[in-house]
């Protein structure tokens, strides 16, 4: 990160941090989406779950991604704010699905 200033610097590394635990959260909960306790019981949330698993698949390619940009030399930091912002979407996205088809599997309880 040579050619970011001191400021921008600490800022890209406080959002990276926010987005490592945001990382470890999405993990924790795709354990306990693969848990017996989750599991689908009809057709609808047999689809909810394919979409979840493709959800965490897409969130973690672009962690990883985001990772990548940040040991880069010369990294843009518009490139790694846009970015940033947008992976904290989708971890947003990704919390409203799962509790959505918590809710609903836990319906046939």
């Amino acid at each position: 990160m040579g050619s970011l200033t001191h400021k921008e610097d600490s800022q890209i590394q406080e959002a990276w941090i926010r987005l490592q635990r945001r990382n470890t959260t999405v993990k924790s909960l795709f354990k306990k989406l693969n848990s017996y306790t989750c599991e689908p019981h009809d057709s609808s949330c047999f689809e909810k779950f394919y979409n979840l698993k493709q959800s965490f698949r897409l969130f973690t390619t672009h962690q990883n991604h985001i990772e990548t940009l940040l040991k880069e030399k010369n990294a843009n930091p518009k490139l790694l704010d846009a970015e940033m912002k947008k992976q904290f979407a989708r971890f947003l996205q990704l919390e409203t699905d799962i509790a959505s088809y918590l809710l609903s599997t836990n319906k046939h309880f």
